[in-house]
C-alpha cells in the first residue's frame, strides 16, 4: 500500500498554481471506473455557534435548501449546525433565519432536518461521519451511507486560519485531518467523486495539499486572506450571508438538475473584486473541470434501466392457465369435494390399523355365516 500511495503522490503535477492529478492508472489498478455515478450525498457543516455567527447558519441552510430543491432527499443529506440562532433571545424575528435583507424566504422553516446540532457538532463527530467509524448505537440518520458509486458534496463554513477550521471555538480540524479522512473514504470505497467547498478565512490553505483521488476542492480565499460577509440586515442587526455563498446562490438558484454548467464555468463566475478575496481550487480528479458538471454534485442522480427492443421478446406473456392453477391451489377445503374409496382409506391409515380392520371384517362375516 505504501508504494501505491507514493506513486499517487508523484502523479500530482502543478499547473498554473493549481494541482491536477493524472489518475488513470490509479483508477485502473484499484478497479474503479470513472463512469457516471448512481447516487448523491451532501454533508453540510456549520462549525460555528452563537448569535454573532448568524451568517454561517444562513450559509449552510442556503446550501441545504439548494441541494434539497435539486432533488437530493433528506435521507442523503447530513446537516450539522449549532442551531442556536433562529430561537436566540436576541433574534427580533423569532423562529426565523434569512440570507437576504428582503426576508424572501425563512430558511428555518418546518421542512428541515438537522442531524447533528449543538454540542454534537464536533471535530470527532465530523471525522467519524466521513470515515464511517461510528459508535455502535449511532442512528442511520447520522451516518454517511455512501458507496463507490456515490458523488459526495461536502460544504464547510465557519471561522478558519492557516490550515485549520475552528469548531465552535472549542477545537480545530486541520488540513491533514481532512486529507486523511478523504483517503480513508476512498480506500473504503465511500465515494466515486467528491466536491469539497470551504468558505472560511484562508480556505485555500485547508485544501492546497489534498492528494486523495477523485476530489475537486474549492476555497473562498487564499492563504493570508479573509472571507467576507455580503450585506447587513438592519432589522436583525447582523450580516446575514457571506459573499461566497451569496454569489453561489446567484449562479445556481435559477438552474435545474439538467443544467450543463461545468465546474470550470462555476469557478470562473466568482469575481475577486466582489468577493474581496481570491477563490482557489485544486483537483485530483481524472476529469477536467470543464467536463465535470456542477449538478453532478448538487443534484440527485436518477438511474433508469433501458431495455433493448430485443429484450421485449424475453418478457413472458401472462399465462391464464397458471393463474387458474394458482386459484385452485389456494381453494378452501369445502370448495373441493372429498371422495372416499377403499384404496384412499387404506393409503391414509397405518398398516397395523388396516390389518386389524380386515381381521375384524372377516370375523364378523364368519359369525353371520
Amino acid at each position: 500500500m505504501i508504494p501505491l500511495i507514493i506513486a499517487v503522490l508523484l502523479c500530482v503535477v502543478p499547473a498554473g498554481g493549481h494541482k491536477v492529478k493524472a489518475a488513470e492508472e490509479f483508477f485502473a489498478e484499484n478497479g474503479r471506473s470513472t463512469a457516471g455515478h448512481t447516487n448523491n450525498w451532501a454533508v453540510l457543516v456549520d462549525t460555528s455557534r452563537f448569535w454573532a455567527n448568524y451568517r454561517h447558519a444562513a450559509n449552510v441552510l442556503s446550501m441545504y435548501h439548494m441541494v434539497k430543491g435539486l432533488g437530493i432527499p433528506d435521507s442523503n443529506i447530513i446537516l450539522m449546525m449549532g442551531d442556536d440562532v433562529s430561537c436566540n433571545i436576541r433574534n427580533p424575528l423569532p423562529a426565523t433565519l434569512y440570507n437576504n435583507q428582503n426576508h424572501n424566504k425563512n430558511l428555518f422553516g418546518t421542512n428541515i432536518e438537522v442531524d447533528y446540532r449543538g454540542y454534537d457538532v464536533t471535530v470527532e463527530s465530523f471525522l467519524r461521519l466521513l470515515t464511517g467509524r461510528h459508535h455502535p448505537d449511532t442512528p442511520h440518520n447520522k451516518k454517511l451511507l455512501s458507496d463507490e458509486n456515490s458523488n459526495v458534496l461536502i460544504f464547510l463554513t465557519g471561522h478558519g486560519g492557516d490550515k485549520f477550521l475552528k469548531f465552535q471555538d472549542a477545537a480545530e480540524v486541520s488540513s491533514q485531518d481532512i486529507e486523511d479522512s478523504l483517503w480513508q473514504m476512498w480506500l473504503s470505497k465511500r465515494y466515486r467523486s467528491t466536491l469539497l467547498i470551504v468558505e472560511t478565512c484562508q480556505a485555500g490553505t485547508l485544501i492546497e495539499s489534498l492528494t486523495a483521488p477523485s476530489v475537486v476542492a474549492i476555497g473562498s480565499s487564499l492563504g493570508g486572506e479573509n472571507s467576507y460577509s455580503h450585506h447587513n440586515d438592519r432589522e436583525i442587526g447582523l450580516h446575514v450571508v457571506d459573499r461566497f455563498t451569496y454569489y453561489t446562490l446567484e449562479k445556481l438558484t435559477e438552474r435545474n438538475s439538467s443544467s450543463q454548467l461545468s465546474l470550470h464555468s462555476f469557478f470562473n463566475h466568482f469575481d475577486p473584486a466582489l468577493l474581496h478575496s481570491h477563490p482557489f481550487w485544486v483537483s485530483t480528479h481524472v476529469e477536467s473541470l470543464k467536463r465535470l458538471r456542477v449538478m453532478d454534485f448538487f443534484a440527485s442522480r436518477t438511474t433508469l434501466e433501458i431495455l433493448n427492443q430485443d429484450d421485449d421478446n424475453n418478457i413472458p406473456e401472462p399465462d391464464v392457465m397458471d393463474k387458474k392453477q394458482q386459484r385452485n391451489a389456494v381453494r378452501k377445503p369445502h370448495q373441493q369435494p372429498t371422495r372416499f374409496t377403499v384404496d384412499s382409506i387404506r393409503k391414509s391409515l397405518p398398516p397395523a390399523i388396516v390389518t386389524t380392520l380386515v381381521l375384524f371384517v372377516v370375523f364378523v362375516i364368519s359369525i353371520k355365516s
